[in-house]
């Protein structure tokens, strides 16, 4: 290829699609470069469930033909993306995380492959999920120290990008799994706000609270990305017809002014990590002037309790075949998880879901004085050990609640892996959110270059 394969498979997605674009080097260059980068580093990651290079070569050929013969590059044109193994894909299997889903082969495209096709991406493949999208692990390990966990449950998404072997992922989360892989992985991680990117043709978990998120190695990426999945889809209900906010355009854009932010500790403050509570500190600090602590109401906390009300019952719903007919293969959590929910009454779980209206309007009050809200987007680090992907808990409230959240790679735990700063925006506030990140993004690499 005559190429630099760690150059190539090391460009963010914005800044590889700028040179197809303008000819340094062809799309089908760009994918055995990413192949060739998974070749060296998947063994050790196992990022992937299902790859196929000469699918995704294919892909590749076709994109450059196009290309030559002056067709509109779309805003994803060339860039392969990870998707992850609960949302369905018509030239490849879906399975779920699950032998009862084993082969399973889907009729046609999910809505968000359906846009990103369209707009010129390419499916690299399926990566890991753990199992049904809950928390029983899969088989992918951190690219920074294989002997701990990636996080979930998109896995596979946060690994395969932080690992060089795609530069763009698509994940899903329930409670923190955008969020915290993202964090343990050291990428970018955008859980947009409920309703913004269809979940039409994705595996169903909970649907008050399932919600498509996206993985980069830059702002710009996920922007990019979240943008072009993001619209009105009949089949979702929580989507509705609007025009689409300019993320692209304003993640690259300098906030007219400094922006104010809301430090919240959360109420789970005492579980962080010594290491990851001194970082933080370190953060506020560099940031003073511009940020001031804010305590959430007293009854956020109880939303961790509403939320599993919520979700579990809804697991319980969407698992039911799976429970009834295999529940022997089922994972012994995954099974207390939907037994759980099976004993929800009707009442428990209408009142959890009427606490989220009441826990907005709370919230509104930080919204009417900060831009956005900074907090911890984990408890610490990936924690050693497979066995677990980690605490959600700092996610929860923000998922129950719909709100938009980023994970930022801009920290790291005394044991040099990564450690996620979450940043959480106004209901519907996405771009400001990621305009608002991109002044905290260059805030931090300014005062630590």
């Amino acid at each position: 290829m005559g190429l630099d394969i760690a150059l190539l498979a090391g460009l963010s997605a914005t800044e590889a699609q700028a040179r197809m674009a303008a000819g340094e080097f062809s799309v089908r260059d760009y994918a055995q470069a990413l192949l060739a980068r998974t070749t060296a580093v998947n063994g050790e990651v196992l990022a992937w469930t299902h790859l196929n290079p000469d699918h995704l070569l294919a892909q590749a050929k076709a994109a450059d033909e196009a290309h030559a013969e002056g067709r509109t590059d779309g805003p994803l044109f060339g860039l392969p993306v990870g998707i992850k193994d609960i949302i369905d894909t018509a030239d490849m299997p879906t399975e779920d995380g699950t032998p009862l889903h084993a082969g399973r082969m889907p009729h046609e495209d999910a809505a968000v492959v359906t846009r990103l096709r369209a707009a010129g991406g390419l499916v690299m493949g399926k990566t890991v999920t753990t199992e049904l999208a809950t928390y029983a692990p899969g088989k992918t390990r951190n690219p920074h120290n294989p002997a701990h966990t990636p996080g979930g449950s998109s896995s596979g998404s946060a690994a395969a990008v932080a690992a060089g072997m795609v530069p763009l992922a698509i994940g899903t989360q329930t409670n923190g799994s955008v969020i915290r892989p993202a964090s343990f992985c050291g990428v970018y991680g955008f859980k947009p706000s409920a309703g913004l990117i269809p979940r039409t043709g994705v595996l169903t978990q909970s649907p008050a609270l399932d919600a498509v998120g996206v993985f980069g190695r830059s702002l710009d990426d996920v922007a990019l990305l979240a943008e072009v999945l993001a619209g009105y889809d009949a089949q979702d209900k929580l989507t509705r017809p609007r025009a689409t906010p300019p993320l692209a355009r304003l993640a690259a854009t300098d906030a007219p002014m400094p922006p104010t932010l809301a430090w919240v500790q959360t109420p789970m403050w005492d579980r962080v990590a010594p290491d990851a509570q001194a970082a933080f500190g370190e953060l506020v600090e560099l940031l003073a002037g511009r940020i001031a602590p804010f305590e959430l109401p007293a009854t956020a906390v109880d939303a961790l309790d509403w939320h599993r009300t919520v979700m579990e019952a809804e697991i319980a719903g969407s698992f039911e075949i799976e429970y009834e007919r295999g529940r022997d293969q089922l994972s012994a959590s995954l099974r207390a998880q939907i037994e759980r929910g099976r004993q929800v009454t009707a009442v428990a779980y209408r009142q959890a879901l009427a606490r989220v209206p009441l826990l907005l309007q709370g919230l509104e009050v930080v919204f009417e004085h900060f831009d956005v809200i900074v907090t911890p987007a984990t408890l610490g680090t990936a924690p050693l050990g497979l066995e677990t992907t980690g605490d959600p808990v700092m996610c929860t409230l923000w998922t129950f609640l719909g709100l938009p959240c980023l994970s930022l790679p801009l920290l790291h735990g005394e044991n040099g892996l990564p450690l996620g700063v979450q940043l959480v925006g106004k209901p519907g506030d996405d771009a400001r959110l990621l305009r608002t990140a991109r002044w905290l993004v260059n805030t931090v690499q300014q005062a630590t270059t």
